[in-house]
């Protein structure tokens, strides 16, 4: 018999849409599951985001007060869609309530405020989840077979890059992202995130780190209040000051011994959602860019003579992506791998089974993001010191 979980979403805007989006596709994509999702109620300050939530994706009920949407008891988890500074009090609010969490990443605007997401989340004994969507690409899972099986041979060095151009055009508004009070750090928790999060998924943990940052746009025009969040203004309106990076890089070297190297922008011109990764071995190579994410690059130094990069296309060989499309090279896209991230938390909620992308994993990131900051200040080397292990 199937469990049904309560669904509670907490902000409406992109990534909360996607997350409703899933509840309601993964009866029809999942039919071997052991829950049945319900969406509860729908909090968020904005009132047409609260009729949309009701008329368009069949909430049950919505609110303007994000404290009652977790408190209501016909909710068994809590997904933490607002903007990163928010994070933590929501966090806070859903494990005092013993409800299982899942936020989209960095939980919290601060290293700091991550691993106190992370403590109160541990201490209440509640299930927790990180959106590292990314991590469930199809092709990613088996990159990570690959890497695991040998097949690369001892991996040497790994290359991780996101560039983006959301915030590209100087006109782009002064919105929650450009702001401390409300995102925190910049590229390093919103993009880089999920950079090293795919490293450590796929080689292991990064010990030290080195490198650098810039605001490559210090002014934008300020938000009306009916702008939406990728509006832009005009050369005559008022400008404020963009508070945290647009640009952000670091060299580090793995504990297996390998190097790498990692770069992210969300001001450059040409790539618009290039977050890729080279994983180079002693037997072979890999090579996965989002902007193509149903092809995997392979190179095999098993034949020197018929050599170059072999294009692996996704398929429903593949974890997970046979349950949207059937056959070879038929395309799957990013929100089906919310889709697919969502239900596995949710199955490992409603079986009591391990899921591999909670707060735990978070903090992993965020101690890299810490050793990153710290390096900017020192401009010299730094040290991984796990977050979870200090007070």
């Amino acid at each position: 018999m199937r469990r049904t979980l309560g669904i509670a979403v907490l902000g409406l805007g992109w990534m909360g849409q996607a997350h409703s989006r899933s509840a309601l596709r993964i009866p029809t994509h999942f039919a071997d599951r052991s829950f049945d999702p319900r969406l509860v109620v729908c909090a968020d300050p904005d009132a047409d985001r609260r009729a949309s939530a009701l008329e368009d994706f069949g909430f049950a009920r919505v609110t303007d007060d994000w404290r009652a949407a977790v408190a209501d008891p016909d909710v068994d988890v809590v997904f933490v869609t607002a903007p990163n500074m928010f994070h933590l009090p929501m966090i806070e609010a859903a494990t005092a309530a013993g409800k299982a969490v899942f936020s989209e990443k960095p939980i919290g605007g601060t290293p700091a405020q991550a691993r106190q997401a992370w403590a109160l989340a541990t201490a209440a004994g509640v299930r927790t989840g990180v959106g590292y969507c990314y991590l469930w690409s199809p092709l990613v899972l088996h990159a990570r077979e690959m890497i695991a099986s040998g097949q690369l041979g001892d991996i040497v060095h790994y290359r991780g890059c996101f560039l983006s151009m959301y915030g590209s055009d100087p006109l782009g508004l002064l919105t929650w992202r450009f702001l401390a009070d409300q995102a925190g750090y910049g590229v390093s928790s919103d993009i880089l995130s999920h950079s090293v999060a795919l490293a450590q998924f796929l080689v292991g943990d990064l010990t030290e780190v080195v490198g650098m940052a810039k605001t490559t746009i210090p002014t934008r025009p300020l938000p009306s209040a009916q702008a939406s969040h990728y509006s832009t203004g005009s050369a005559d309106d008022p400008v404020g000051e963009v508070e945290n990076e647009d640009f952000a890089s670091m060299l580090c070297t793995f504990a297996n011994g390998a190097t790498g190297t990692f770069e992210a922008s969300r001001t450059i011109v040409g790539p618009e959602s290039r977050n890729a990764f080279e994983v180079f071995g002693t037997k072979g190579s890999l090579s996965w860019n989002h902007e193509r994410i149903n092809e995997l690059l392979y190179y095999s130094g098993a034949d020197p003579v018929n050599s170059g990069y072999t294009t692996i296309l996704g398929g429903d060989r593949f974890p997970f992506h046979g349950a949207f499309v059937p056959g070879k090279g038929n395309s799957i896209g990013f929100e089906d791998l919310v889709a697919i991230q969502d239900f596995a938390f949710l199955e490992a909620l409603a079986t009591e089974s391990d899921f591999p992308a909670g707060f735990d994993q978070a903090v992993d990131v965020v101690s890299v993001q810490q050793a990153l900051i710290s390096s900017w200040a020192s401009r010299s080397w730094e040290p991984v010191v796990d977050l979870k292990g200090t007070p």
